[in-house]
């Protein structure tokens, strides 16, 4: 039986493979630290697993559930992005609860593109914009992101792009992998940009709640709704990776578009979940206050191993990484993590992986406790 032709333009994710390669190290006997990748090792708010266990005895619990979510579960999205954001949104229309983020990317890229259509994606940036827009038989175009630029469109190169057959824009902030703020000037220049040329701008932010001052949303600027969707997701905000709880906001009609891909592809999330994302959108600011404490405590470690490796980084970065330039005498990326691997059990992330911008950058991530980054120090330094 063959395979279909989009499987040749892509190849497995790079953590599925890596993953496996450090599960085997273990299996040996290897005592691996693995902080390659960002999966908060944190619990959630309590009351978000005395919600979940509550639901499950509900009437309703085990049945099908609506394509849009609960209306609770939309209110309750609406409500955060006024209260953070300070964005008003129509939780009838304008938000769709997703499993994931992730998720939402395909959902989007299934409802507006066509087979030779073109996607401007972030280099460095998330994998998955690539390999999905691939998926579809479109055609990923790359526009670079430079440390001396703090990792900002070049909007000279976009001026000189043509972008006649561009559909959509993968912008990122705060940005993955860099740990770059978002900018209300960044944002406004790329929503007059792409209005100007009726390209559907989405940002991706699952990071804004992370060692930020203060949670960021590309609908927040004038003019957003009409040309941009935005992607948000509960897995690094409210410790629930696991649980696959996301939300996608934007105008009524974009999203319209997207439900009908939605509404053909699952049966809706399971009640549990839903009401236990209700609770964890209603937390407290404390609540991230706390949690950022904690991660601050990381990064301190976290800056400390990577000068034990002769990495230097930009202070000023947030989210849940820290992403660092290696030494010109390690400028290869891979071969330098392979060798911490095998020969320090010590795992981390090549910026290769982001694309071509990230040769000679690696990526740390703050989702292990202090105490197993102080080891892997001592690990280094040894």
């Amino acid at each position: 039986m063959k395979i279909a032709h989009r499987l040749q333009s892509v190849q497995e994710y790079y953590f599925s493979r890596k993953l496996r390669e450090v599960a085997s190290l273990i299996q040996a006997g290897h005592p691996i630290i693995n902080m390659g990748i960002g999966s908060p090792d944190l619990p959630p708010h309590p009351s978000v697993i005395e919600a979940l266990h509550n639901a499950t005895s509900h009437p309703k619990a085990h049945m099908y559930q609506s394509y849009q979510g609960l209306l609770e579960l939309r209110q309750a999205m609406a409500d955060f992005y006024h209260s953070h954001y300070e964005v008003n949104l129509e939780p009838q229309s304008e938000i769709l609860p997703l499993m994931g983020s992730k998720e939402g990317i395909m959902h989007i890229s299934m409802a507006f593109l066509n087979p030779g259509d073109q996607v401007l994606v972030p280099n460095p940036g998330y994998p998955t914009y690539a390999s999905v827009t691939r998926l579809l038989e479109a055609e990923p175009v790359f526009y670079d992101l430079k440390e001396s630029q703090n990792w900002q469109p070049d909007f000279t190169a976009l001026d000189a792009l043509d972008t006649s057959k561009v559909k959509l824009m993968w912008i990122n902030y705060p940005h993955m992998p860099t740990g770059t703020e978002a900018l209300s000037l960044t944002f406004d220049r790329l929503i007059e940009w792409a209005k100007q040329r009726s390209i559907l701008l989405v940002n991706d932010n699952p990071y804004s709640f992370v060692l930020t001052e203060k949670p960021k949303s590309l609908l927040s600027r004038p003019g957003a709704l009409e040309v941009s969707l935005e992607l948000n997701s509960l897995s690094k905000s409210s410790n629930l990776a696991g649980w696959r709880v996301g939300m996608l906001c934007g105008k009524e009609t974009f999203l319209q578009s997207v439900l009908k891909v939605k509404s053909n592809m699952d049966s809706g999330m399971f009640f549990g979940i839903q009401k236990g994302a209700i609770a964890a959108l209603k937390a407290s600011t404390d609540w991230y206050t706390n949690l950022n404490t904690i991660y601050s405590i990381r990064r301190k470690a976290v800056e400390k191993l990577a000068k034990s490796l002769g990495a230097t980084y930009n202070p000023k970065q947030v989210g849940l990484f820290l992403w660092a330039r290696l030494p010109q005498t390690s400028n290869d990326a891979e071969t330098f993590i392979d060798k911490l691997l095998h020969e320090k059990h010590l795992f981390i992330t090549p910026g290769t992986i982001f694309g071509s911008q990230g040769e000679g950058y690696i990526r740390f991530s703050l989702c292990v406790p202090e105490e197993t980054i102080l080891e892997a120090i001592k690990r280094i330094e040894s």
